[in-house]
């Protein structure tokens, strides 16, 4: 069976399921997924990003994002959706809220279920991609497994893989 750590910061769209669930062809695979709150994350960063990609209405909203503990139940409620549909096609996910310094967890669970690879699935974060300071640019200096980044989009569009891969 082929491992993957999946890891986000929403719920999977459903055009996002078949992408990570179809990455292998047909063979059987499992999901470690771990999910950080948005409001844990940076939130100047994230209006940045919602600028840069023209989403003004998003980049005032980001100080409403819940944050701290406020984070962990939507965070629960989308874990659980994500779990149900990667279940749903026949994978097997297990998956976990990341408190606090997800990049550490990660590397643990690697070690742990001796995954074939990381995937690290969110929207783009400019800046922290240019800084090279984003999960996937720092995960592949932790972990011994290749480390596929995309971008997830609306349940119409497909996920595309960043370029640097």
């Amino acid at each position: 069976m082929f491992t993957s750590v999946l890891m986000i910061e929403k719920p999977l769209t459903a055009a996002d399921v078949e992408f990570v669930t179809t990455l292998h062809g047909d063979d059987r695979i499992s999901f470690v997924v771990l999910m950080q709150p948005r409001g844990k994350q940076d939130v100047l960063l994230r209006a940045i990003d919602d600028v840069a990609l023209g989403e003004f209405d998003d980049a005032v909203r980001e100080g409403e994002e819940p944050g701290g503990a406020q984070a962990e139940a939507p965070a629960e409620v989308a874990l659980a959706h994500t779990l149900q549909a990667l279940r749903a096609t026949g994978a097997e996910a297990v998956g976990q809220v990341v408190e606090d310094h997800p990049l550490d967890l990660l590397r643990s669970i690697v070690d742990e279920t001796g995954a074939d690879e990381v995937i690290v699935l969110t929207t783009p974060h400019f800046v922290e991609e240019f800084f090279h300071r984003d999960w996937a640019s720092r995960a592949r200096h932790m972990v011994g497994v290749p480390v596929l980044k995309l971008f997830s989009h609306a349940a119409d569009d497909q996920p595309q893989q960043s370029a640097g891969g």
